[in-house]
């Protein structure tokens, strides 16, 4: 292997198409989750506009002047501590290669001068990093590749009643407020900031950490949301009523997959499911725009398990390297991963965990009004 590291913003216009025909020609040959919009180039591109240390290694068969076999980006620290793009946010991770492609995982941190590689969502398949995995987790999606009412057909077999529910809500919402319609690819930014607004809200009323309270995550945001092309897009789904958005999302489009990632609603309508609703019409808009399938990510969420045909396998772990730098890094996250797993893993315990945090949520929101 030739190994080349490049700053995202190095990478030449060639280079970019590229790694784009890869993940293109990957859907084709039935390896979709490298389709994944989370591995194209353009979330590198944005994520390294907002943070620093951000990577791709570039791999060629024989030398620098070869073409391109595959795409590693990464974000690395100064000690050599790295870690997959977007980590904690990116719902798809790994190496974008072409067919036939076999690599040696410590050779490429070494190459890349990485002590270790940290990744939560790695996207099956990847087996030279898969051997480093400590869990792998369910990561349900929905089908669409066959067409809208094909998906619809099955939703009303496997959920009958909430595919009716949810269809008569959205009856009920039309009855009761004027102009109820759907926008899926919303270009209005003030639309993207009550969404962002929402999701902040519902953030601290559930006592989490409010992800837009980072600027950098709302800089990514927003720089995603103004990225469009053909093969790669931010798109912000609406659905309105009565003249204003009761529920939003925003997501990101490859050419064959949705990715799902930051869904809110109005509070004042949930009675109606807008969340629900949103998401039948995404699925829907989907379907008519040639998209396979739409990865709603890990997580064990009642609507995705209402909504989904099928799971994937996302995995998280450590790719080390015997050095210092590694063990520290793994000794110092490892305990933090095992303790929110368990109580992911069991529902006693979650619970639990759930109402501590909304508690504390309601306690902030009290504190804050007064």
């Amino acid at each position: 292997m030739d190994v080349s590291v490049y700053r995202p913003d190095e990478l030449t216009a060639a280079t970019r198409t590229a790694w784009t025909t890869m993940q293109s020609e990957a859907h084709l040959r039935g390896w979709p989750q490298m389709a994944n919009p989370f591995l194209s180039p353009e979330f590198t591109l944005a994520v390294g506009r907002c943070r620093r240390g951000v990577r791709v290694a570039v791999i060629r068969e024989e030398s620098p002047c070869g073409e391109p076999m595959a795409f590693f980006p990464y974000q690395r620290t100064p000690a050599g501590a790295g870690r997959a793009i977007g980590l904690g946010l990116s719902d798809c991770q790994g190496l974008v290669h072409g067919p036939g492609f076999q690599w040696d995982a410590h050779e490429l941190l070494a190459a890349c001068g990485l002590a270790v590689w940290e990744f939560d969502h790695l996207a099956s398949g990847q087996q030279p990093f898969e051997q480093s995995a400590t869990g792998s987790f369910p990561s349900p999606v929905i089908d669409v590749e066959e067409g809208w009412e094909a998906y619809l057909a099955r939703l009303r077999t496997q959920s009958p009643k909430f595919t009716r529910t949810t269809l008569a809500k959205e009856r009920k919402l039309g009855r009761e407020y004027a102009g109820v319609h759907y926008v899926h690819d919303e270009r209005d930014p003030a639309a993207l900031r009550t969404l962002m607004e929402w999701k902040s809200a519902q953030y601290r009323r559930t006592g989490r950490s409010d992800r837009f309270a980072h600027p950098w995550i709302s800089q990514l945001v927003h720089q995603l949301f103004h990225t469009h092309s053909e093969p790669f897009a931010g798109i912000l789904s609406v659905l309105y009523a009565d003249g204003r958005p009761i529920a939003a999302h925003f997501g990101l489009r490859s050419e064959s997959v949705l990715a799902c990632w930051f869904p809110a609603y109005d509070p004042a309508f949930s009675k109606f499911s807008p969340g629900l609703i949103l998401h039948l019409h995404m699925a829907e808009a989907a379907a008519a725009d040639g998209i396979a399938y739409l990865d709603l990510g890990r997580g064990d969420k009642e609507y995705k398990h209402s909504l989904k045909t099928r799971e994937l396998s996302v995995s998280e772990g450590w790719v080390t390297r015997r050095h210092p730098v590694a063990l520290a890094h793994r000794a110092r996250r490892a305990p933090v991963r095992v303790l929110r797993n368990t109580i992911v893993s069991r529902p006693e315990l979650f619970g639990r965990a759930d109402r501590l945090l909304k508690g504390v949520g309601k306690l902030r929101e009290r504190q804050k009004a007064t």
